[in-house]
């Protein structure tokens, strides 16, 4: 069920817990006005059965008001706009062009892809992607959108041909659940091998994805949003579990700690070399990492309303899972203006 919710806003953005954040999803757009801002709201309820919509919308209106309440300012609420009822479909396609979505299984992520777990579902990470030269992976990357993926710049070094590649997509490397021609590779203009130093690069898709609960984008962060350390992460991808050992034809997850460069830097651990554009994540006791084969692939986490964003690319390590030799992933918020430059995105 939706409503659409014209609201005049005298003081800052609508605050996640009226538009619906932990309770159904919001379409917002903000439009300027005499006495202030007028937000438009979408909001999307899911109810177990169907009830008296004008009983809906007085109660509603109680509940939006009285959260108005805990916040400064003033606001106007019209809930004017007819409710009506949505097909799953059609509520699925909405929720698909939100960035970062995705359907949590009911367990919990493992804390061990090396170290790591299967995904059981199609849509547990659906902007994982493979790249694969020959119908073999090489590498990962992560959907930004319709279009674009983003991935490692060392996964391209001998290879920069888009004709040579493909990018596939689902849970397991084979069968696949949809594969796509690349249309352009541009890998970031300062990156030279072998150092590790401007790792990424942009894809482009030859036909566009249209999103599903299997395929959709990752959220990409503001380039001056701040990370905080020693919060958990996700990694994902097709890699070795151990070092130089077997690939699985099964997507990995591993639960990781983002790690303060101050400590990554240390003579012990990797000693001065991680530079502003690098992160490191991991457990300095090592067991749990990337390996060969995920490079390229998505470190994400989620925000407050379980929307995940795309804060590292899987770049270089010393092996794979050992004590002082954590992971280290190219920094997004460090490069997201060059990909705005790149993709328009």
């Amino acid at each position: 069920m939706t409503g659409q919710i014209p609201m005049r806003v005298l003081t800052g953005p609508l605050p996640c817990e009226l538009a619906g954040c932990g309770v159904g999803e919001k379409r917002a757009k903000v439009l300027p006005d005499t006495g202030g801002v007028v937000a438009q709201v979408l909001l999307m309820f899911l109810f177990s059965s169907a009830d008296n919509n004008i009983e809906l919308q007085q109660l509603l209106n109680r509940i939006v008001q009285q959260r108005l309440k805990m916040y400064p300012g003033s606001a106007r609420i019209d809930l004017s706009s007819s409710f009506r009822d949505m097909d799953s479909t059609t509520a699925e396609s909405i929720l698909n062009e939100f960035c970062g979505l995705r359907y949590n299984r009911s367990a919990a992520l493992s804390s061990r892809v090396t170290g790591g777990m299967d995904t059981s579902w199609s849509s547990e990470w659906p902007w994982q992607a493979s790249l694969q030269r020959n119908n073999i992976h090489r590498c990962g990357a992560t959907l930004i959108s319709n279009t674009w993926l983003v991935s490692a710049a060392h996964c391209f070094r001998n290879a920069k041909n888009p004709q040579k590649w493909t990018v596939s997509f689902g849970t397991y490397l084979r069968p696949p659940l949809m594969v796509y021609l690349v249309k352009t590779i541009i890998v970031h203009e300062k990156y030279r091998y072998p150092a590790n130093e401007y790792d990424i690069a942009v894809v482009k898709l030859a036909n566009r994805v249209e999103f599903s609960r299997a395929v959709h984008r990752v959220c990409l962060p503001d380039s001056d949003e701040i990370i905080p350390y020693n919060i958990d992460a996700v990694v994902t991808g097709w890699g070795a579990l151990n070092n130089y050992g077997e690939t699985p034809n099964i997507l990995q997850e591993a639960t990781v700690k983002l790690i303060d460069t101050n400590v990554c830097n240390r003579r012990e651990v990797y000693d001065g070399v991680i530079t502003p554009g690098m992160l490191c994540a991991g457990y300095l006791e090592g067991g749990v990492d990337s390996c060969q084969g995920d490079s390229g692939g998505p470190l994400v986490t989620p925000d407050s309303r379980s929307m995940w964003y795309l804060i590292g690319i899987v770049s270089w390590g010393d092996e794979c899972a050992k004590p002082n030799k954590p992971g280290v992933y190219t920094r997004v918020t460090y490069f997201r203006n060059w990909i705005t430059r790149k993709t328009g995105l």
